[in-house]
């Protein structure tokens, strides 16, 4: 495969034409004449659109062929000429609510045959399906269409994911250095944010700021044993450690991640074991994910070495999940996602061990499914001689 390198640069038409001509083919196999998405990750991908979408509807309705129609708020129709790719014909609606028939729903009944047999999205709000009418919707197909063709990156998307990993990574290392006894999570988060965002525009002035978002989030050992406790943004380093890392977001787009676990100027003697196996963990996962084998497998077999070696009841959350235009979305590896893995999907890698009153163990990185195996799209320190940071305190002695 010709590496593509890192790029931050916005899709061609010709990429999102071959996104929609796929998912048209998909339509054509399912039986489908049309196919509605209320979904703005969904929207994104296929179109460049993103927006915070509050309580006006934006629906993309993609025929079995030719080209969708967006309906969209007259607010919002010199942002979506601005922002989309995708050729569209837009349609607006006056307001929300608005009367009839200038309300979206009557506009969607202009768009969608009455008989038509129409997939919408599995996760699609009772008020969409309730709007496309009584008729159609006795003949509504849930399918998730667009998230299963999400699944499979493009060489474009592979280079924006690499991009992201390489701007998280660069600002993982940022959080790193300035780690010390003392330091608030608020301040760390802020350091980490400030560079990645600068970089980013620096890199794309265009860059559209409702497709981006950055964390850099540090957990001491006094709450990393609760993977997803970041409720006190003042809660500062400690001495010693489990420390957690949390570098996540999204660059324009499209999402990465990248965690480490650390010390601070001493590793405590009960952290050493299962700092070990945590990476043993991590490198088996490495070694199972490649294309052809089966997502629950790979992580029944990561478990099942967890188990072996003591630490089973402190197993906490699967060992992966996927990127693509959100830093966090299917498919993973899960006990109980039978499916194959294949070339150039991306999954993090991030087997966890979490130990009540000693804390969390758990690297992760974004890694890229290749022909025969994987690679690593982050970067970050990896043994703990190296995850061992000598350094002073901002405590100052009590008057």
């Amino acid at each position: 495969m010709n590496h593509v390198p890192p790029s931050v640069e916005s899709p061609s038409k010709g990429e999102l034409d071959a996104r929609l001509k796929n998912l048209q083919i998909h339509m054509a196999a399912a039986g489908l004449d049309v196919y509605v998405c209320q979904s703005p990750d969904n929207i994104y991908y296929l179109t460049n659109f993103a927006n915070f979408v509050h309580e006006r509807p934006f629906i993309l309705i993609i025929p079995q062929t030719g080209q969708p129609y967006f309906l969209v708020p007259e607010l919002e129709e010199p942002h979506v000429a601005c922002r989309s790719v995708l050729d569209l014909e837009r349609v607006t609606y006056e307001e929300f609510p608005a009367r009839q028939p200038k309300s979206w729903d009557c506009r969607l009944w202009d768009l969608v045959e009455q008989g038509a047999r129409v997939g919408v999205e599995e996760t699609s709000p009772a008020y969409l399906v309730r709007a496309l009418g009584e008729q159609i919707q006795s003949t509504v197909v849930y399918l998730p269409l667009v998230d299963q063709l999400r699944e499979i990156k493009s060489p474009y998307e592979i280079s924006r994911i690499e991009y992201t990993s390489v701007l998280l990574s660069k600002g993982h290392q940022l959080l790193l250095e300035g780690a010390r006894v003392g330091k608030s999570f608020i301040e760390a988060n802020s350091e980490v944010s400030k560079w990645v965002m600068t970089q980013l525009l620096t890199d794309k002035p265009t860059t559209n700021m409702l497709a981006s978002n950055v964390y850099g989030m540090v957990q001491p050992p006094s709450v990393s044993d609760d993977p997803h406790n970041f409720t006190n943004v003042f809660m500062t380093m400690e001495e010693g450690g489990p420390h957690v890392t949390v570098v996540s977001g999204k660059a324009d787009g499209y999402g990465a991640e990248v965690e480490r676990t650390f010390f601070l100027n001493q590793v405590p003697e009960a952290a050493q074991r299962p700092f070990e196996v945590m990476l043993n963990a991590r490198a088996l996962a490495f070694e199972l994910l490649k294309p052809g084998e089966c997502m629950g497998e790979v992580d029944r077999r990561v478990r099942q070495y967890v188990n072996s070696e003591g630490y089973g009841d402190t197993w906490l959350h699967r060992t992966g999940h996927s990127f693509g235009v959100t830093q966090h979305e299917g498919p993973f590896l899960a006990d109980g996602d039978e499916r194959e893995i294949k070339k150039d999907m991306v999954f993090s890698i991030e087997p966890g061990i979490y130990l009540s009153g000693l804390g969390g163990f758990r690297f992760s990185d974004t890694v890229l499914v290749t022909e025969t195996g994987n690679r690593c799209l982050t970067f970050a320190p990896e043994t703990l001689a190296e995850l061992t940071i000598k350094r002073g305190s901002d405590r100052r002695p009590a008057d």
